[in-house]
């Protein structure tokens, strides 16, 4: 009888012992880092013609 016992016991200890959880698995978040330009880059020649052209029609 003894060994019966012993058999359930352990039966229901290993059923519960390698149950799962029910929440979902966490995952790491995917850092993506990407290189910019300056934004100045293509804009700073345009304002220079602009601004001597503004400066030889003022003259």
């Amino acid at each position: 009888m003894k060994k019966i016992i012993l058999a359930a016991t352990l039966a229901i200890a290993a059923t519960t012992a390698t149950a799962g959880n029910l929440q979902p698995p966490v995952m790491e978040e995917i850092v993506v880092v990407e290189e910019t330009t300056a934004s100045s880059g293509g804009i700073v020649v345009p304002l220079m013609i602009l601004l001597m052209a503004a400066a030889v029609a003022s003259n």
